[in-house]
């Protein structure tokens, strides 16, 4: 029974690793275009992303992940069907979603970097492409990590949010033995799982700021 239950979760916990990296792979470049969209010159680009991260961040990410999955059909464009469509709203929400805290995260690093050493480049003759890859970017790096994280650490407990449309993902599977079997221990036994997950997470961010660390 012990390995069934193991074999079971682990198909499910290879859902949720779809998830997180997916949401990962399109929400950070994402956050980085909306960063830079919410401190551009242009008032309606600035007034537009400022607007969707307000949004985003102030409502649940539950009512997002149901509002993307259900609103289409209720409007008549059914265009999630099937396992294959409820696992594409999931990532399409989460990493909206994701990529509205990471452009938080990016404009806080970009404009942590002291003013001085930008306008420093510009005396030196420096593009700003060559000011924000040699100046502002591994500067930016080093000041993100922390929060960066942190946010990516909630994204593994968030999947479980997934079984809210019905995705199979790793919560789900705890959850279907103790209500199909009633078997509790399977549930917590999904604990181990994340914080198995959530420890290499921790680990290998730790070793990134350690090797951030010659910026001190």
């Amino acid at each position: 029974m012990f390995w069934n239950v193991t074999l079971t979760l682990l198909s499910g916990l290879g859902t949720t690793i779809q998830i997180f990296f997916l949401t990962l792979l399109f929400a950070l470049p994402l956050g980085l275009v909306i960063a830079f969209g919410s401190m551009s010159r242009l008032t309606p680009l600035r007034w537009l992303c400022n607007t969707l991260v307000w949004i985003v961040r102030g409502t649940p990410l539950m009512l997002q992940l149901i509002g993307f999955m259900y609103i289409p059909g209720i409007l008549g464009n059914n265009i999630w069907d099937g396992e294959a469509g409820r696992m594409t709203a999931t990532v399409v929400a989460f990493s909206i979603n994701y990529a509205c805290y990471f452009s938080v995260i990016y404009r806080g690093g970009i404009q942590g970097v002291p003013a001085g050493q930008r306008e420093a480049a510009e005396v030196l003759g420096l593009t700003k492409q060559q000011i924000f890859f040699k100046v502002t970017l591994l500067q930016m790096i080093k000041r993100i990590v922390p929060p960066m994280s942190n946010e990516i650490i909630t994204l593994v407990k968030d999947t479980s949010l997934a079984r809210i449309i019905s995705v199979y993902e790793l919560t789900f599977t705890g959850y279907s033995f103790m209500k199909s079997s009633g078997l509790v221990w399977p549930f917590f036994y999904t604990g181990v799982f994340y914080l198995l997950f959530v420890g290499i997470l921790t680990i290998l961010f730790n070793l990134i700021e350690r090797k951030l660390s010659y910026f001190r």
